[in-house]
């Protein structure tokens, strides 16, 4: 007897298998993901589902008829890559038992250059084209509607270049329709005049981080309800706002992945590296970028990584874009490693004393953490010591939407916060505390925000004797101390002794830029309080005047808050 021939594989079905054996690198997401598969293989009669191998095969096979328009492959025919197809397979194979698609819902994170754009303008178009729906509407969503246009247009460019879509399908500025069966392919944006009175059939939403708000996933969710086998696929990459609609559904992803969540009717994955992977190591990188070697070239990846390694504030962009990783903040400054670098050695108040030091004062408004910070600078070498103090009021220690009064807690006991009776910062007991210091220390001047909250507290103070300036929040008067903070973390010249709350403070830390390239802290970016950091900058920008001897005209006395 002869053996039977060996069914040959699809190549999304190799994809599983090599997934599954470990031939392809792979993070837990994308594991959880195949296994998600083949359960539904085995499970499939008990949950109402079945799989149409045909109707797979229609969906992929459709990228036949498409061309690349741009790059090094322009003029190609688009050629789904096996990861692709394996997404493609579930999402347009599976079927509910009305003879319908199962999944409703799509969720794909992957980094930048992996096709991601030209991959979904072609899902859009077999929505519009290929899937045998009446009517059918297909949207290319996002934020502005230029921005939707860019999805939209390499649709327009691949029916243009598509003898059998040309055939059938009217390009209009914005439009391509479908005359015979009057369907209809546009652009829409969230700062269209309206979105009502929407009857989607088919959307594609890239980029879905970029979405600051839900208004646009929710009405193309909604305005799905009337059509049979509607599908919203969204495909980006990560982000770092925590409150906005694309962690919402990276969450969701995460627990339907982990079988935490049920849900026939959402499909979900997610390329990036493992939690034990260090971002520097190259054979991750594979986990989070399956075209790599392909439209996402090694070299680039090496040469941006380089480059970030020695840039702290240009690290998060690189992790959100190209590895997947959802970071804290909209730009990363300090870089966490490089901060407990400078963990030097304890500070001691004894040895402080007889030091010249600069202060730093930032308070909260009356409800939250306050920062008082000393820089004492060896004149020789440069260095600084760090002392850092904090207080809150007790009522945050007790508010139940306060979520951090157990790390709070845990500060007080460690003696790193001091709190205040009430439910405010009561300002007489921070005061107390700097006159002691001035008393204790040579404290050569304070600074504080230009804008200060306790303008009462700084005449105080500068009717006591202390030496009290102020400075603005701008670009231009951060630019200098931000720089030289930086470069002090590089040269491992800023010793905070470990201290839990700026350290915390430090990672939460977000920073914008202006054209310049001036940057300054953005508190509203900011994943959590920075006060701490804002004071050290502000005590930074009095020991760097003091040892430039800049003109009394860079100086905004007190008289000027």
């Amino acid at each position: 007897m002869t053996k039977k021939a060996k069914t040959r594989l699809h190549p999304a079905e190799q994809y599983a298998e090599d997934v599954r054996s470990g031939a392809i690198p792979s993070c837990q997401w994308v594991n959880l993901c195949v296994n998600r598969y083949y359960d539904d293989l085995k499970n499939f009669k008990k949950r109402g589902l079945y799989f149409d191998r045909d109707a797979a095969l229609h969906a992929i096979d459709f990228f036949k008829f498409l061309k690349h328009s741009k790059g090094e492959w322009a003029g190609d025919t688009f050629k789904l890559e096996p990861w692709q197809q394996f997404i493609q397979w579930n999402i347009f194979g599976w079927m509910n038992r009305q003879g319908n698609r199962r999944f409703r819902t799509a969720y794909i994170e992957v980094p930048r250059k992996n096709g991601k754009t030209t991959w979904g303008a072609g899902t859009a178009l077999y929505l519009f084209f290929g899937d045998g729906e009446p009517g059918s509407e297909v949207y290319s969503a996002a934020t502005i509607r230029d921005q939707a246009r860019l999805a939209h247009s390499e649709a327009v460019r691949m029916v243009k270049a598509s003898p059998v879509l040309r055939s059938r399908i009217k390009i209009f500025k914005d439009n391509l329709s479908i005359m015979d069966t009057a369907s209809k392919y546009e652009p829409l944006g969230a700062d269209a005049d309206t979105m009502d009175g929407l009857n989607v059939h088919g959307a594609l939403i890239d980029e879905l981080h970029e979405h600051k708000k839900r208004d646009t996933w929710d009405v193309l969710e909604t305005a799905t309800g009337a059509r049979r086998q509607s599908l919203v696929f969204s495909i980006t990459t990560a982000g770092f706002d925590r409150t906005s609609i694309c962690w919402e559904q990276h969450e969701y992803t995460e627990k339907i992945l982990k079988r935490s969540a049920e849900d026939d009717t959402y499909f979900g994955i997610i390329y990036t590296i493992d939690d034990g992977d260090k971002w520097t190591d190259e054979n991750a990188w594979k986990k989070a970028n399956p075209n790599l070697g392909l439209s996402v070239k090694l070299d680039d990846l090496q040469r941006k990584a380089a480059k970030v390694k020695e840039l702290p504030a240009a690290q998060n962009n690189f992790l959100r874009k190209h590895l997947c990783i959802w970071t804290q903040q909209s730009t990363r400054w300090i870089d966490l490693a490089l901060w407990d670098s400078n963990n030097l050695y304890p500070i001691k108040e004894e040895d402080l004393k007889g030091r010249v030091c600069f202060g730093g004062l930032d308070l909260s408004s009356v409800s939250d953490l306050s920062a008082w910070v000393m820089l004492f600078q060896d004149m020789g070498s440069g260095h600084f010591d760090v002392l850092a103090r904090f207080w809150c009021p007790e009522a945050r220690l007790v508010d139940r939407k306060n979520k951090l009064r157990d790390q709070y807690k845990a500060w007080e006991r460690g003696g790193f916060l001091s709190i205040t009776d009430g439910e405010a910062i009561d300002y007489e007991f921070i005061r107390a505390q700097v006159l002691k210091d001035a008393a204790t220390f040579k404290i050569d001047s304070v600074n504080v925000d230009r804008l200060f909250q306790g303008y009462q507290l700084s005449m105080q103070l500068a009717q006591e004797g202390m030496n009290i300036t102020s400075m603005g929040m701008g670009y231009m008067s951060f630019a200098g101390p931000m720089n030289e903070l930086e470069t002090l973390l590089l040269k491992k010249q800023l010793n905070h002794g470990g201290n839990p709350v700026l350290r915390w403070m430090a990672d939460n830390l977000a920073v914008s830029t202006d054209a310049a390239g001036n940057r300054k802290p953005n508190k509203d970016a900011s994943q959590s309080k920075i006060d701490g950091i804002v004071a050290t900058l502000l005590a930074l920008d009095r020991a760097m005047r003091k040892e430039n001897k800049r003109s009394k005209y860079e100086t905004t006395e007190l008289v000027d808050v």
